[in-house]
């Protein structure tokens, strides 16, 4: 089947809008008509040729996305034709050793392992630009009208629920309010330092917010990010300079729990010397691999935890349709997220906005 997909076919060049043939699903694979899909700032290391998982092109982005079910392959009894469905990050496997002892994100089945590396389970790949195979976006690539998935990534939702803000779950979403839910366990009355405000960040304040924390600080360098963090619940806001100063003249001592979603390694520092003794620090953004991190280990002596997060260590079918619950009882705002929805062929507008840090997040929206 023919389809409009937007290719990478060279690292730091536009996204090409084009037509490229999509295959039926497999056994065990679902294809989805992709209704909206998130821009993501994994998206643009991509796109920019920093990410370890994206290196043989032709290849589409995109995977924070919501759609609806067009057809299932051999063997799919979870989802069937026209069921609404959130394409999950990871879909795990339920049977290997990390899945059995609940740890469902560090699935190492097959099919989610090869998944990252942008394949079906066979291998192979669903989609192929002038005749070559092109990979997908941690198995998913939704910078297309469709998208060939494996069944454990589909999760059903409520087929009056809006596609532009139920995509967010996928990534932005769970990443941040998991981090602070399934990582952290922030509880009721505690103190949260949040550094980095962007869309993961904003998720992040929210995750606070529904634990019960009593003081939240957002930081970040950018003035309008944090008049969007104070509006999604922030206490207090700061511009990033001295961390750990300017958070213990909010709270003494530093905070119970600290969050750095810039990626940045000085921030993370920053962060760790910003909690008070016994307080954890959780590295939810991604630092450039091979990049060192340097702490004061006098610090670790006063039991202070610093811990890492892959996708806010969620279960997809836990998570997400608790998130979406939360979402259509007014509990997690995802309307504001979304600072514009664009058609695909302006994808490329949507990147540069991405990048300028202009908004919370880009939504590519499918008839």
């Amino acid at each position: 089947m023919l389809m409009r997909a937007a290719v990478l076919t060279g690292f730091d060049r536009p996204l090409q809008v084009r037509e490229v043939e999509i295959a039926d699903p497999g056994p065990g694979e679902v294809r989805v008509r992709i209704k909206a899909s998130g821009v993501c700032g994994s998206d643009i290391k991509a796109l920019d040729g920093f990410s370890p998982v994206v290196r043989e092109l032709p290849f589409v982005l995109g995977h924070e996305s919501a759609g609806i079910v067009e057809s299932v392959g051999a063997g799919v009894t979870s989802v069937r034709p026209g069921d609404h469905v959130i394409i999950a990050m990871n879909g795990p496997c339920g049977r290997c050793r990390a899945c059995g002892a609940g740890r469902f994100h560090l699935c190492s089945g097959r099919a989610r392992t090869a998944a990252i590396m942008g394949t079906m389970r066979d291998g192979g790949t669903r989609i192929t630009v002038d005749g070559a195979p092109a990979r997908t976006m941690i198995g998913i690539g939704s910078f297309a009208e469709y998208a060939v998935v494996n069944e454990p990534m589909c999760v059903k939702i409520a087929k009056d629920a809006p596609f532009d803000t139920m995509c967010l779950l996928a990534c932005g979403v769970v990443t941040g309010v998991g981090a602070v839910l399934n990582v952290a366990k922030v509880t009721p009355g505690a103190s949260v330092l949040v550094a980095g405000c962007g869309g993961v960040g904003l998720n992040v304040v929210q995750g606070a917010v529904l634990a019960g924390a009593t003081t939240i600080i957002a930081a970040d360098v950018a003035e309008p990010k944090l008049k969007l963090a104070r509006e999604f619940g922030a206490t207090h806001t700061i511009l990033s300079a001295d961390l750990p100063q300017q958070v213990g003249g909010i709270v003494r001592g530093g905070v119970d729990y600290a969050f750095d979603v810039t990626g940045v390694p000085g921030v993370l520092a920053a962060a760790f010397a910003s909690t008070q003794p016994g307080g954890t620090t959780v590295m939810v953004g991604s630092p450039p691999k091979g990049q060192p991190i340097s702490v004061d280990p006098g610090l670790l002596f006063a039991s202070r935890r610093l811990v890492g997060t892959q996708g806010g260590d969620a279960a997809p079918v836990r998570d997400l349709p608790m998130l979406a619950e939360q979402y259509l009882h007014g509990r997690l705002d995802l309307d504001r997220l979304v600072s514009e929805r664009v058609p695909l062929e302006e994808i490329n507008e949507a990147v540069r906005h991405v990048r300028e840090g202009a908004v919370a997040r880009s939504v590519i929206v499918f008839d």
